[in-house]
């Protein structure tokens, strides 16, 4: 009796090792699909597609008001980023939202403890 629960552990591994084996089997099969290589290949086109429509977009929409005018502010953002403007802005920023989270989880830790232990830091 005692050789029982033994075997069922090799049994256990042996049948995750089966189950690990039949997944990467899985995987592969259908990684190397001709389904998977169609939606490649469909999404590289629409992708391309995609691309050339955006350039032409960019293309007529340079020649707008509107575009001079989207163009001037990206000179300036790039302006402000070359001086260090948007840099100190971002730093701010993510400082004030770690600051945020940091003292939310405080706040939820205190919350969790035993009523004795809440006064400690």
């Amino acid at each position: 009796m005692s050789d029982q629960p033994q075997n069922e552990g090799n049994d256990i591994a042996a049948e995750l090792r089966e189950l690990g084996k039949n997944i990467k089997d899985a995987l592969r099969s259908a990684w190397e699909s001709e389904e998977r290589q169609k939606l490649q290949q469909e999404v590289q086109e629409g992708l391309s597609e995609l691309g050339n429509f955006l350039n032409q977009a960019a293309d007529d929409l340079k020649s707008t008001q509107t575009g001079q005018t989207i163009q001037a502010d990206i000179d300036d953002l790039k302006e402000r980023w070359r001086t260090g403007e948007v840099e100190n802005k971002v730093r701010s920023e993510i400082l004030d939202a770690l600051q945020t989270a940091n003292r939310e989880l405080q706040r939820v830790i205190q919350s969790k403890r035993p009523p004795e232990d809440q006064n400690k830091p």
